[in-house]
């Protein structure tokens, strides 16, 4: 089993070797990604992280009785996939998960199943049929299922309470697709692509940290790249790129340290680049990388997860989801009366992880943490507790991407915005200094690798975009 990284963490060479041919600030995914081309290819680099991991929104941890994942869960997509082709190359077994659907209401009694996942699997369809003229995605997704339920289903037209609860809950599932404030924040001309495969492909108790340690040539007890100086906890403060090609980059970090490259890459969130592109670079960025800074969202997703003295997951492929009553939701608080559903994570069988989306992850990042494990029970217990037994919890653990300062949130989404900046993806990641996005895989671990790649490979010699 790979090591988590809270307990393995590979260090580089920590010798001077300015001037550099690349700096890399960020060892995410897009950053291992870009030292792994780079580290290849012989070239002098240092990687600039400011936290005391790997990883970026990637942490795997110990905790119940295996790992979990505090961020990033699932390969998405197997078609084509370079995170998937890189654990089969390495002859790492990654497993498919499923994640059938059972849909419980907040009294504790299941839901019409089958009907609901029609509609949810509807809804998911119908966003690859976008309408010839923008639209927010939640009005969308409302106007064709209300025609599907007239024609197919006429009869649910008169449960007004049904349907006023089925589109909170619908409104709840996309946005911790997206990781959107609400489902009409996101447009219906997004630019993102799935890839193809099983969605929900699983690390399990190998952890996703093993795609880092592939990466980094750490896997099995590897080297890693000697020809690469990697300094966790070093926080960059500022990023002085040149006007004149000849000149060397100059970075500076917090604790007064300046180191010089030919080349930047640079790899933090959109969320820091929010907070702190105006301080981060001299002289400021051009207009059309602000622009994009400023109107692409940055979302959030939250997880909190419980462990307990016994197994509880007995499958691992039925995810939980949570269809409230209006009144139940009051009753639960604006918070935790907006608890999306769980899973059962692959990597332990005493842990359920409970999942939040949207401004109330926020709010739970603030709050005490015996409060919020009180509050997570509650809700667990009202909608699982008639089906199963749920014991008193031994630990819990909680997300902290949007507090993080070097996170700022957990990936972005197309809101409805882009089809007024539908560039702005492509001018964040031309190059200036290279901020890895990616146009059509974003919000994903391997987009953000094939971003870090094509960096890379921009600036080695025949280099070209991937």
């Amino acid at each position: 089993m790979s090591c988590p990284q809270s307990n393995r963490t590979p260090m580089g060479l920590n010798f001077p070797m300015q001037p550099y041919d690349t700096i890399i600030v960020g060892l995410g995914a897009s950053g291992c990604a870009a030292v792994s081309k780079l580290g290849q290819a012989g070239k002098r680099v240092l990687v600039l992280e400011a936290q005391n991991r790997v990883g970026g929104r990637v942490k795997t941890v110990q905790f119940g009785n295996g790992i979990v994942e505090v961020g990033a869960e699932w390969i998405h997509g197997t078609n084509n996939s370079v995170t998937y082709e890189l654990a089969l190359k390495n002859n790492v077994s990654v497993l498919a998960q499923g994640l059938e659907f059972g849909v419980y209401r907040s009294d504790g009694t299941p839901a019409n199943k089958d009907l609901v996942n029609e509609l949810v699997t509807l809804a998911l369809e119908v966003q690859e049929h976008p309408p010839p003229e923008p639209e927010p995605l939640g009005q969308f997704i409302t106007r064709k299922l209300m025609e599907h339920i007239r024609e197919k289903h006429p009869k649910v037209l008169e449960d007004q309470e049904f349907i006023d609860e089925f589109f909170r809950f619908l409104d709840l599932v996309v946005d911790n697709y997206e990781a959107s404030n609400s489902w009409n924040d996101v447009t219906t001309a997004s630019k993102f692509e799935d890839l193809g495969g099983d969605q929900h492909t699983s690390w399990h108790r190998h952890g996703y940290y093993t795609l880092f340690e592939i990466l980094l040539n750490t896997f099995n007890n590897g080297p890693g790249y000697p020809n690469v100086n990697i300094k966790f906890e070093t926080e960059v403060t500022n990023i002085q790129w040149p006007q004149d090609p000849e000149e060397k980059v100059k970075v500076t970090t917090k604790d007064g340290a300046i180191y010089t490259a030919d080349n930047v890459i640079v790899t933090v969130s959109l969320g820091v680049l929010k907070e702190k592109h105006q301080s981060l670079f001299t002289p400021a960025l051009p207009i059309d990388k602000t622009t994009a800074i400023e109107k692409i969202s940055m979302g959030v997703i939250g997880k909190i997860i419980l462990s307990f003295p016994e197994e509880v997951c007995t499958r691992h492929d039925v995810s939980p989801l949570f269809f409230w009553k209006k009144q139940d939701s009051l009753d639960e608080g604006p918070i935790f009366g907006k608890i999306t559903g769980t899973t059962c994570p692959m990597g332990a069988s005493n842990v359920i992880t409970v999942w939040l989306c949207g401004p109330i992850v926020k709010a739970v990042e603030t709050l005490p943490e015996e409060e919020v494990k009180t509050k997570a029970m509650s809700v667990l217990r009202r909608f699982l507790g008639k089906t199963m037994t749920i014991p008193e919890p031994t630990g819990m653990i909680r997300s902290m991407w949007h507090s993080n300062p070097f996170t700022r949130g957990s990936y972005t989404y197309d809101n409805i915005l882009t089809p007024q900046y539908p560039n702005a993806r492509l001018d964040l990641g031309s190059p200036l200094l290279d901020s890895a996005t990616n146009e059509h895989h974003f919000s994903t671990v391997h987009g953000a690798v094939e971003t870090g790649y094509r960096e890379a490979m921009r600036l080695l010699p025949g280099g070209s975009k991937i």
